[in-house]
């Protein structure tokens, strides 16, 4: 591809002439592209269907990106680095490798989704406030034959905004020459599944520097901008949508793989990349087990299932959990613990407000007082202990964004606050003891909204998939 160059390297053209896009490391004014190419993923250019003008990634910004930058440089001291470390291509066996998904604080920080990628942010006294440096794996005539295009070291000046680009193949002689000139380096170790050889940090500065950098972001993550809570409700149209279908899809004779298949293939269709997660896919007493992933036994006339399942749209995450029956009917029994279950999902949902001045924990606290109403009112003698640690084990919710379970160090203490998106996710799972009522032996029973935390009024992103009961059974009978 031709470029116009600027003074500086014109005066050094047969540089270019002579090497191309093996150039090995870049500066921001060095170039500008004159016409489009293809790059290691999604551009506006190259896909705009997918993209608008402006954009990095599908509905993010360079300016969201660039002001994501500089609130992180914002809260760290003077003579700081922080360096952000991307994934490397990670392997199920041999030469097979598994799709390839890119460690999240980093992709929050840029939107550079290939492998062996790194980012310095060096504080500075400049406007922006500091200087930015990508570290990418170079453009390779031979080995995009086989795998595909990359973005390179010109792309990550003109694309994602770099002061400078660097090939990833020199990061670890590059880091030790950075992190010498800072008292603070933020950054998080051991880094296996990334380019860092960790030795090059701990052997150019103390490890008393040496701080982790994820917390500090995962505190800008917690709250969605406008984008990206546009992105999550797509994500939950889409697995709501899925629902619908995989409920209407149920029928006796099939297989838990059977709905794991159909809605894997209903979310990707419509638009999700793919699962955000191993689904769980379990029918009767499965359901007993929380994270029940073998999904492979036959769907049994007079059971429940449940399936707990979310896409991911453009890196955000769904995280949905309905339970029906497998023959199209609630029975009796069904019916009265699913509504149990039903109203603590409403109750909760109702507190996920600003207003409410509660946090995730408390939310927990008035779901296992709900859940004990409930079964109290269908005959359970409970005992201290039995809806907690046993009948319903798990916590009510998590952080939901660019992770299942997203800004996992933040403690659920916190109060929410408005743009804040959560998971509720009431259940309850009866095993077959002489303790609890018979008639409900075996069941397992969890619904899971996803909830954005409005200031008066909270907004769930799931709603399209069905959970009253009469939506559920009208879904199998049509």
């Amino acid at each position: 591809m031709k470029y116009k160059l600027s003074r500086p390297i014109r005066q050094c053209s047969f540089i270019w002439q002579r090497f191309g896009t093996n150039i090995r490391s870049l500066s921001a004014s060095a170039l500008t592209p004159a016409k489009p190419r293809l790059y290691g993923q999604p551009t506006a250019k190259t896909h705009p269907h997918l993209m608008k003008p402006g954009e990095v990634t599908p509905g993010i910004t360079a300016t969201e990106y660039e002001f994501r930058r500089a609130r992180l440089m914002n809260m760290l001291p003077e003579n700081s680095v922080a360096i952000a470390l991307g994934y490397r291509t990670r392997y199920m066996s041999n030469k097979v490798f598994y799709p390839f998904h890119q460690n999240t604080d980093f992709f929050y920080l840029c939107g550079f989704n290939e492998p062996d990628a790194a980012i310095v942010l060096e504080k500075n006294n400049t406007r922006k406030g500091y200087k930015m440096t990508m570290f990418v794996p170079p453009k390779n005539t031979s080995v995009e034959m086989w795998d595909g295009s990359r973005t390179g070291v010109l792309g990550a000046v003109e694309i994602f905004g770099a002061d400078e680009a660097i090939e990833s193949t020199r990061f670890n002689s590059k880091i030790k020459e950075i992190v010498k000139n800072y008292k603070d380096i933020y950054i998080d170790l051991p880094a296996k599944t990334n380019i860092l050889s960790s030795d090059s940090i701990y052997k150019s500065t103390s490890r008393a520097y040496v701080k982790p950098l994820s917390r500090i972001i995962q505190e800008l993550r917690l709250i969605k901008s406008d984008s990206e809570i546009a992105l999550m409700k797509v994500a939950g149209q889409i697995t709501g949508k899925a629902f619908i279908e995989t409920i209407k899809f149920t029928n006796l004779g099939f297989t838990e793989h059977d709905l794991y298949a159909k809605v894997d293939f209903e979310c990707r269709i419509r638009g999700a990349q793919y699962l955000a997660y191993v689904p769980v896919v379990a029918g009767g007493i499965n359901a007993l087990t929380l994270h029940y992933v073998r999904n492979d036994m036959p769907l049994q006339n007079g059971d429940l299932v449940l399936v707990d399942a979310g896409s991911e749209y453009h890196g955000y995450a769904s995280d949905i959990t309905r339970t029906w029956p497998i023959n199209g009917k609630f029975s009796p029994a069904q019916r009265d613990l699913y509504e149990v279950v039903l109203n603590a999902n409403r109750q909760c949902i109702k507190l996920c407000t600003e207003k409410k001045n509660i946090s995730l924990n408390k939310i927990h606290e008035k779901s296992v007082q709900f859940i004990k109403e409930g079964l109290s009112s269908l005959g359970f003698d409970l005992v201290e202990g039995d809806v907690d640690r046993v009948l319903y084990p798990h916590h009510v919710g998590h952080y939901l964004g660019l992770d299942v379970h997203d800004t996992h160090d933040l403690e659920r203490s916190r109060i929410l606050k408005s743009g804040m998106v959560i998971t509720i996710e009431p259940g309850v799972y009866i095993p077959p003891n002489d303790a609890y009522p018979k008639h409900f032996h075996g069941m397992g029973i969890r619904i899971e909204d996803d909830v954005l935390v409005g200031e008066t009024d909270p907004y769930v992103l799931s709603s399209i998939a069905p959970k009253e009961i009469v939506d559920i059974e009208y879904c199998m009978e049509n």
